[in-house]
């Protein structure tokens, strides 16, 4: 809860206690507290925005109000009548203050407004927003023919530390999003909507920090059905660490994307995209269809050309930033890639096909069979878990059938044993696929009801920061991170493999 939520249950505790007990009249303060939660309900609808969560502590306020209100126009006699002739209603009442006080301090702590923790380097952050239209491609995830595909990208980067800069929304266009992932995810329509007032440690288009000419470029791909900053925890990591790091919305994989204009392209869902993606990690006859087109090759292939053309935007703006904050702050000559999911089949096929990207971090998925067969030459490394953990996954969350695991499992291990330089397996038992995001924040009742792996969320972000720093350290700016060189005992976790 946040601390005016706090403030504003306990005065709805103390709002009950007065008016369901009698107190002495010397208690001169209590015939005014009532009325004055009122002023704290009002400062925390300005200070914190309202959020549906507190909808109950804010209808207990109208009815404590309302109690004291006909309290306070009768007489004593009357009133006390009225009490001892209705001790059933009296009850009754106390009974649904004590139930609806429970019930609101329960909902915001379930379903709290979370916090980023304050990340390990030196420099603050700083955020922009691209919108970006690729003529030369046809947008297949529309019926429009003459669509063309278009993304929308957000780039974090290294900035002077600025604590009084307000800081940026977690989600850019809240509204349109968390609607998109309650659809996916068939969840009331309302329940994600208090991401609307979640922030980062992000500051929007805060002056670049200016110690170094310029910073390695990561590139990082989202899973399906999510959004560009579901790795939020990870990202700001990086970025005070010394990283530009790019979150690519490709229509189709996210939830919605919504363009400057306002038109929307809305995701597919999981059992949608299926057939597509199968036909990319192994190729059957017919080919799948999407809009009328047959995707031979399955649709990784096209995801993976967002990432070509992010790579031409980004020497664009490096050259003439249009919003004149990153012009030559990025180092193009040192460019890596980050996916979780789905993200990671794309960005494992995206480092096949091109060669600016000189380190491949896959998160938990499966390989295509173009990159199973020809391999990857890039330093790479897999973050993933141990087939017992994905099927206690499955017994407890959903998903993963014992043909995802050994797919998953079998895909990854083949091309990190064909790696001709260095490679790195890292399993961590005891985390689900939720961990390696942010979506395990929205709420602390996750690992409890088997959403989230018994590792527990702080753990296994913590583990997945400090492999993936150390990862992009070593093969983007060619420090030594000892963590690579084998078993750690700050992480004895972790099951670390790697190749040399």
């Amino acid at each position: 809860m946040r601390p005016i939520e706090i403030l504003l249950s306990l005065a709805n505790l103390l709002a009950f206690l007065i008016v369901a007990l009698p107190l002495p009249c010397s208690v001169f303060w209590a015939r005014y507290w009532v009325p004055m939660t009122l002023l704290i309900t009002l400062i925390q609808l300005l200070v914190e925005r309202p959020r549906w969560q507190m909808v109950p502590a804010y209808a207990l306020i109208g009815l404590f109000c309302l109690v004291w209100l006909l309290r306070n126009s009768a007489s004593a006699d009357s009133l006390t009548a009225h009490i001892l002739t209705n001790r059933l209603v009296m009850g009754l009442g106390v009974g649904i203050g004590v139930l609806g006080l429970a019930v609101s301090i329960a909902l915001p702590i379930i379903l709290p407004v979370f916090r980023f923790p304050q990340p390990s380097g030196a420099y603050g952050i700083g955020t922009v927003t691209y919108h970006w239209v690729d003529s030369s491609r046809p947008e297949v995830f529309s019926t429009d023919p003459s669509a063309r595909r278009e993304l929308i990208a957000q780039i974090w980067y290294p900035a002077k530390p600025d604590a009084a800069s307000a800081r940026t929304p977690y989600l850019h266009d809240s509204d349109a999003v968390t609607k998109a992932l309650a659809r996916l995810h068939h969840l009331p329509t309302f329940i994600l909507h208090h991401l609307n007032v979640v922030t980062t440690n992000a500051a929007e288009s805060a002056p670049v920090a200016d110690d170094a000419p310029n910073y390695p470029v990561l590139i990082f791909l989202e899973g399906l059905t999510g959004y560009r900053q579901m790795n939020t925890f990870q990202v700001e990591e990086l970025v005070t660490h010394g990283y530009i790091v790019v979150g690519i919305d490709q229509p189709g994989a996210a939830a919605t994307v919504v363009f400057p204009d306002g038109h929307q392209i809305a995701g597919l869902s999981k059992a949608q995209m299926e057939p597509l993606t199968q036909q990319s990690a192994g190729p059957t006859e017919p080919a799948p269809l999407l809009n009328g087109r047959a995707f031979k090759d399955g649709i990784i292939p096209y995801f993976a050309q967002d990432v070509g053309f992010t790579l031409d935007q980004l020497a664009a703006v490096n050259a003439a930033d249009p919003k004149a904050i990153l012009t030559t702050k990025l180092d193009l000559q040192h460019v890596g890639m980050f996916g979780v999911s789905f993200g990671g089949i794309v960005g494992a096929e995206a480092c096949l096909n091109d060669p600016r990207l000189m380190a491949c971090l896959v998160m938990d998925v499966l390989m295509t069979a173009d990159v199973v067969e020809q391999g990857l030459q890039q330093p790479s490394m897999w973050m993933t878990r141990d087939a017992d953990t994905m099927r206690r996954e499955r017994q407890t969350a959903g998903g993963w059938t014992e043909q995802d695991i050994a797919q998953t499992q079998a895909t990854m291990r083949a091309v990190y044993n064909r790696l001709p330089g260095a490679g790195y397996f890292v399993q961590v038992p005891g985390m689900f696929h939720i961990d390696l995001t942010d979506i395990t924040s929205v709420s602390p009742l996750f690992p409890s009801i088997g959403f989230s792996g018994p590792i527990g969320v702080q753990r296994a972000h913590d583990i997945i920061n400090a492999y993936t720093l150390a990862f992009f350290d070593r093969h983007l700016k060619g420090q030594s991170a000892a963590l690579l060189n084998g078993p750690s005992d700050a992480y004895p976790d972790v099951i670390f493999e790697t190749r040399r």
